[in-house]
């Protein structure tokens, strides 16, 4: 096939793109939003490229509406975006702060009548500081103050939003937040890393069962990062390093939800969490998902390491292999997501996978008002080519969401790595769509040879299946 578009991926497959709140909305203290983790992470300005900071962000709180035509003028059928906690329950539970859940009252009814589908993320990564203050993660209390807080969400907006994912990425949270302290809220340590994992772990099972019971006709996952690992070299410790990082990386978080159980025969140090494993447990830890959330941007080459502490394993990076890399520091790798989709058919019931987010970061100007990145097309255009082969073979995918619809503040990296198919300035917060949104315009308008017009992939409203 010379030339891959949308329908090749069948009638019902959903494509769409995707956000988060604190990454785009800004509006940090405004109409009774309370301080998050990253609020307070990003004021003392540790750890952050630049000193930056997201207290205006992309602006999207107050411009959301000229976000959404954009995504509408796109073709985009599918927006994937998170509720910020805190902007709805300032303390983290207790009182309510109706004018954030207005707010998403007026996204939400925005996105339907443009006759986008919305996907909400309930937690990416930003916690009421109120909760950290109260040990965060670390504290059991959170995973029931997070269940209050799905409530809430799914009280008010779950009679018009059937798409739901409950935590983004628990390993990067967790294992970034509470364990190497490079994200908020900036912890150290085997300590507060073995707590905030379990206790995340028991969130995203009961979250989604709590989604479940409380919208009618839901669709509800959870999503979680994942990179291919292979071994730098042949050998048996080579593969005993790749098969320690596999678990780490791709299996820590999943195999508790599937009802597996924490991989501990491949992470020995995992047998110090059973002072925070409570009667019930094993079962509160599983649930059946709708769905899972694939996330991935590039693999991981490993060798063994003794001295690396846990796992005796350390990462080559793609800059030392002489490969290319983005302006994350990954290698640019597009078969990575095809090699996870196949890798996860291994699992006996695994629910439907929906590719939650995929992209690569660039470092671009404008130049004549147009931004060129052909480095982000070619990349699209081979990891859709490469999941479409791994679907043919026998993979379960119902979606793909583009990683992102804007430039937007990337964490520890700042403004500098731009994700985004649309351009932002961050200093006017002037959008400016990219060569990739207009490739992506196409990939979906484009029809089957001798259609008057093929069905769109799904109803706004409805589960596209």
């Amino acid at each position: 096939m010379n030339q891959l578009y949308a329908h090749h991926f069948g009638p019902d497959f959903m494509f769409g793109v995707s956000s988060s709140a604190f990454q785009t909305e800004g509006a940090h203290a405004e109409h009774g939003k309370g301080p998050s983790i990253w609020d307070e992470f990003t004021q003392k300005g540790r750890a952050i490229q630049n000193r930056h900071h997201a207290r205006v962000a992309t602006g999207f709180y107050q411009r959301y509406e000229e976000d959404l035509n954009w995504i509408a003028e796109a073709g985009i059928e599918h927006f994937r975006f998170s509720t910020s906690w805190p902007r709805v329950l300032p303390n983290g539970y207790g009182q309510i702060n109706q004018k954030g859940l207005d707010y998403y009252d007026r996204l939400v009814d925005s996105c339907l009548v443009r006759g986008i589908a919305p996907w909400i993320t309930l937690y990416h990564w930003d916690l009421p500081h109120a909760l950290e203050l109260k040990g965060g993660w670390t504290n059991r209390s959170t995973v029931f103050y997070f269940l209050e807080y799905a409530q809430v969400m799914a009280e008010r907006l779950g009679d018009r939003v059937k798409h739901w994912m409950v935590l983004n990425e628990p390993l990067a949270f967790t294992g970034a937040g509470y364990f190497l302290g490079i994200h908020a809220p900036g912890k150290r340590g085997m300590r507060r890393f073995l707590p905030a994992l379990h206790h995340a772990c028991l969130a995203q099972a009961q979250g989604i069962a709590l989604m479940q019971t409380w919208v009618r006709q839901a669709n509800v996952g959870t999503t979680f990062s994942f990179s291919p690992v292979e071994a730098h070299q042949q050998g048996l410790r080579h593969s005993k390093a790749e098969h320690q990082l596999d678990a780490l990386l791709n299996r820590l978080f999943l195999e508790p939800l599937l009802g597996i159980g924490y991989p501990v025969q491949d992470l020995p140090f995992l047998e110090n969490m059973e002072p925070h494993i409570k009667a019930g447990d094993e079962q509160a830890l599983k649930a059946q998902a709708d769905f899972i959330g694939v996330q991935v941007y590039t693999r991981e080459i490993v060798k063994p390491c003794w001295w690396m502490p846990y796992v005796q394993a350390k990462v080559v990076s793609g800059k030392k292999r002489g490969q290319p890399i983005d302006a994350m520091g990954w290698e640019i790798h597009p078969e990575a997501l095809a090699k996870i989709c196949r890798k996860l058919r291994q699992y006996p019931n695994l629910p439907p996978l929906v590719i939650t987010e995929n992209g690569l970061a660039c470092k671009e100007t404008p130049q004549s008002g147009r931004v060129h990145d052909p480095a982000r097309i070619g990349y699209y255009q081979q990891s859709l080519a490469h999941l479409r082969q791994a679907m043919a073979e026998g993979t379960k995918v119902n979606g793909f969401f583009a990683w992102s619809l804007t430039d937007n503040f990337e964490w520890a990296k700042g403004y500098e790595p731009r994700f985004g198919l649309i351009h932002v300035d961050f200093d006017t917060l002037e959008r400016t769509p990219k060569d990739s949104f207009f490739w992506y315009q196409r990939f979906l308008a484009a029809q089957p040879s001798g259609s008057a017009g093929a069905s769109k992939a799904s109803s706004a409203s409805g589960l596209g299946r």
